[in-house]
């Protein structure tokens, strides 16, 4: 029903976001996945003529944990899925009673593919990885795409996941379900683990080599696996010599809080508007009562107001040490405003911030700048809300659509979302320009944003793959949470004073950065790139 109310009110692009994540648990999409990717071929054709021209046969330890609780019924589920595997360079550690080191001690092979009692392999997992370990002989951990089997044995739940992204693992453990660990790597990470959770924690803190994302499902996992407190207590260990430490985060996640500097940067907040009284006076208030962060000043900029409130607000406002007006008339360009603000800032941080934005939680600039700090970091992001609570912007695929967009919009307020994916912090190729903080000194370095070719649209992602070139990395800071009155002060871009400009600077976008077909890092080939929902390609 919601998506209908969107499609006749002719917001398409929303009333498909809905539509979609209504049906993401159906089983339908799923099992024409499976017919069209996995049946129709037939797993075992060309395997084998495959396998004897590979110039390395690397060997497999697969080995059974978490014994405790489990049922014959579980085990022999399992080890039925070992003697089925394709692959069969493998050997199988069926101890699971055992300690992690005593299990470790009997493995006699290149990687070992720990397996929890319960879980199967599919056929072709084996294989999978060795097929992958051809082109990426220096990989000190692999792992690969997981789904659900059910009381009754049918597949359910598909896990396509990301490639690497450390940030995200931190908060969420998606490697231990369908892995395979270098063996002398496993050894030295295994030394004092008492699960595999803490083990894979171990192993991905100390792999010398990549880690390499398997886009199949290599495991049909049973429904709760996951082992939450000890990935908490896995990384708290892990992150405590960096000066970080860890708390429980939303649905079972973790939460990392990076250390910020005795001395607190300046921070820069630069509030672009014209008019529109009824929504600057809750941004700017909001950010003047609200926000804990205790360095900050805020610039706003005066796109060429003429009510007389208006004008009595700013008066008012300038009387605050921590503000100033500065006028910017002309032809609305964000771009050319945030860079001249950036100019005139005396912060040695910027934060970006639309005018139809509102604080809700006090820590907001303090969650985003402990990312900011990092010498690593290019553009922070933070969570941002539609009134309803429904989620905003929790990062920027490029390649939706051909372009760009907002991932896991219009997710319902109090969902997990996508395998808790909007929850935790993640590297992202962009975030939104609505809330952006980043350091001066890297804004600066590559341009700040394009203020001739793209001055309303995309041009912060423009801005993020620039940082990201430049050998930054871009994060979304789930904890940093803000409501967004989407884009409501200025024209749509789908209308039609504005339709040809926004087609324009879509156009620059495509051909500088190649979008159509862009291949992000969050977006795993077996998802829809239409969908700024993570649904399944079919």
């Amino acid at each position: 029903m919601a998506a209908l109310y969107w499609h006749l009110t002719r917001r398409k692009v929303r009333a498909r976001n809905r539509l979609r994540l209504a049906s993401a648990d159906l089983s339908f999409p799923y099992r024409v996945w499976i017919d069209r990717t996995e049946k129709q071929a037939g797993p075992a054709d060309g395997c084998l003529e495959t396998m004897n021209k590979w110039p390395w046969q690397p060997r497999f330890s697969v080995m059974l944990h978490g014994a405790e609780g489990s049922t014959a019924e579980e085990h022999d589920r399992s080890v039925k899925s070992v003697d089925q595997q394709l692959y069969p360079a493998w050997t199988l550690v069926d101890e699971p009673a055992r300690s992690i080191q005593e299990a470790l001690a009997s493995v006699d092979a290149d990687f070992v593919v720990p397996l929890r009692l319960g879980d199967s392999l599919s056929t072709i997992a084996l294989f999978r990885i060795a097929e992958t370990l051809q082109e990426s002989r220096d990989a000190a951990i692999l792992y690969g795409d997981q789904d659900e089997r059910d009381s009754r044995g049918r597949r359910r739940r598909p896990w396509f996941k990301p490639r690497w992204n450390e940030e995200m693992f931190l908060a969420l453990d998606f490697l231990s379900g369908a892995m395979a660990i270098e063996k002398h790597l496993a050894a030295r990470a295994g030394t004092n683990a008492r699960s595999i959770g803490e083990l894979t924690v171990a192993a991905v803190f100390g792999a010398a080599g990549p880690i390499v994302h398997i886009p199949h499902i290599l495991a049909h996992v049973a429904p709760g696996s996951r082992s939450e407190s000890r990935q908490l207590a896995a990384v708290a260990e892990a992150v405590k010599p960096l000066g970080a430490t860890c708390s429980p985060g939303p649905f079972g996640t973790v939460k990392v809080q990076w250390p910020l500097p005795e001395q607190l940067p300046l921070v820069s907040i630069i509030v672009p508007t014209r008019d529109r009284l009824d929504l600057v006076r809750p941004c700017l208030d909001s950010l003047r009562t609200k926000t804990d962060y205790g360095r900050f000043e805020i610039i706003v900029i005066d796109n060429g107001s003429i009510e007389q409130r208006t004008a009595d607000y700013f008066d008012d406002l300038e009387r605050d040490p921590r503000v100033r007006v500065l006028p910017r008339p002309g032809p609305y360009n964000f771009s050319a405003m945030n860079n001249f603000a950036a100019r005139e800032a005396r912060g040695s941080y910027l934060c970006l911030l639309n005018n139809d934005t509102e604080v809700i939680e006090p820590r907001w600039l303090t969650e985003m700048m402990r990312y900011a700090v990092r010498p690593d970091i290019g553009a922070v992001g933070a969570k941002l809300l539609y009134a309803d609570g429904s989620l905003q912007h929790a990062g920027v695929v490029v390649g939706v659509g051909g372009v760009a967009g907002h991932i896991h919009r219009s997710l319902p307020a109090g969902e997990p979302g996508y395998f808790c994916q909007p929850h935790v912090a993640q590297f992202v190729s962009a975030v939104t320009a609505a809330c952006l903080v980043v350091n001066k000194r890297k804004f600066l370095a590559v341009g700040g944003l394009d203020e001739i070719e793209l001055p309303v649209a995309f041009n912060d992602v423009d801005l993020c793959l620039k940082l990201q070139a430049a050998g930054w990395r871009n994060v979304y800071v789930p904890h940093a949470v803000l409501l967004h009155h989407e884009s409501k002060t200025r024209e749509k871009d789908a209308s039609p004073g504005q339709i040809e400009r926004f087609r324009r600077e879509t156009d620059v976008l495509q051909k500088r950065w190649g979008t159509e077909g862009y291949d992000d890092p969050l977006l795993n080939p077996n998802l829809d790139p239409f969908s700024e929902t993570l649904v399944i390609k079919v």
